[in-house]
């Protein structure tokens, strides 16, 4: 069992069903939504009127709603089956991110991107699980193709983010909504009906799930990384000088390293050092060039080369955390999936309003100085909990 994955990894990787490149396209679009909104942060602070700890919070609501959501997705998947569950998610952040873009107010449009945030719980923690049923080749394949999507649309969102910002802030939203459209007729043709699971998943059996040792430490360490993750992506828009183009092509060489390194560099990684040393050694590594961004903030090359750089670390933390987290705990993988990505994202969604009060009432350096230390804890936390992540062989 433990060598078919790979050896299908060489063979099968590419060869896919229509479905799951579909399904995979959708993710791309979906996860554009993350980045999107980064090189036009400047521009609706300044026509909105809002400080960048409020305009943080286009981060914070989508994340939170995101985060909690995701609990029940499982649950929501099996009473209504994954292809409506995926198609629902895909509806609501077609309206949401509509309405985003025709927003008058901060307000407004923090309240808009929580609604985009529970579109993306439902087909977020479902597109993983879909992926992983319908792809050959075994779920280290379906990992791989699922953390390419998501460094995919992670380094387009900002690209798309800033050509169109450049024309309006409004822009990028009502584009996103036109994307997911097509995702949305695509699923909704290549991807055939799936079963309901036999049993369904109780209301709270992600939440139940936590109780795992082993899933409990990725869960928590991935809450104290992607805090890190996301001082960087959403602070670093307001420490550049840079306008909307500038910004999208930052942070498009940042998510082409992460989409990179996630397919090509993390497997090879994971084998080679295992599951908790290989993620020790890239936790210490982002700390590290968060330090440096914290006390070198004032010089942009280096603030850019640190943003491109990170990159290529984040990308590979996310693929090994994932394909770690599938054999964490003695429970289905949609369930440990939900519970791990719900407590990821809210770690992700506290991040940027933290970091906007930090600069606002000490001084700019502090965010990535505080983002760095607490990146250092999450490998505290990997490091104390490494007896229950024994079980997990690289490439499980």
């Amino acid at each position: 069992m433990d060598k078919s994955p790979e050896v299908n990894q060489k063979t099968g990787l590419l060869s896919q069903p229509k479905a799951v490149w579909a399904v995979a396209f959708a993710c791309v679009i979906s996860f554009m939504g993350i980045g999107l909104v980064d090189p036009i942060l400047p521009a609706i602070a300044a026509q909105l009127h809002a400080s960048p700890s409020e305009v943080s919070l286009l981060f914070t609501s989508y994340l939170l709603v995101t985060g909690f959501m995701m609990f029940f997705s499982g649950a929501i998947s099996s009473r209504i089956g994954a292809k409506w569950t995926l198609l629902l998610g895909l509806i609501f952040i077609i309206v949401f991110a509509g309405l985003g873009g025709s927003s008058g107010s901060i307000a407004q449009l923090v309240g808009y991107r929580g609604g985009w945030g529970l579109g993306n719980a439902l087909f977020i923690s479902t597109a993983l699980a879909v992926i992983v049923g319908v792809s050959v080749g075994g779920s280290a394949n379906a990992i791989i193709l699922y953390e390419a999507a998501l460094g995919l649309g992670i380094s387009v969102g900002p690209l798309l983010g800033g050509e169109l910002g450049s024309m309006s802030w409004r822009a990028p939203f009502f584009g996103v909504s036109v994307l997911m459209f097509i995702a949305l007729c695509a699923i909704s043709l290549m991807l055939p009906k799936i079963p309901k699971p036999a049993k369904r998943v109780g209301v709270f059996d992600a939440m139940k799930a936590l109780k795992y040792k082993g899933l409990l430490t990725m869960a928590v360490s991935a809450f104290l990384y992607n805090f890190g993750f996301f001082i960087l992506l959403a602070y670093s828009p307001f420490v550049l000088d840079l306008d909307e183009h500038g910004l999208g092509y930052v942070f498009f060489g940042w998510g082409l390293l992460l989409a990179i390194t996630s397919v090509f560099t993390a497997p090879a990684l994971h084998k080679a050092l295992g599951t908790v040393r290989s993620l020790v050694v890239l936790f210490i590594a982002f700390a590290a060039i968060l330090m440096i961004m914290g006390i070198w903030t004032e010089h942009m090359v280096l603030i850019i080369t640190c943003i491109v750089v990170a990159g290529a670390v984040l990308g590979m933390v996310n693929t090994i955390m994932t394909t770690a987290v599938m054999g964490s705990a003695p429970v289905e993988r949609s369930i440990a999936s939900s519970a791990y990505s719900s407590v990821r994202f809210i770690g992700g969604a506290i991040a940027p309003w933290i970091a906007g009060m930090l600069s606002e009432h000490f001084t700019a350096h502090t965010p990535y100085l505080v983002g760095g230390v607490v990146v250092l804890a999450g490998m505290l936390v990997l490091l104390t909990g490494r007896k229950h992540l024994a079980g997990i062989k690289a490439g499980h």
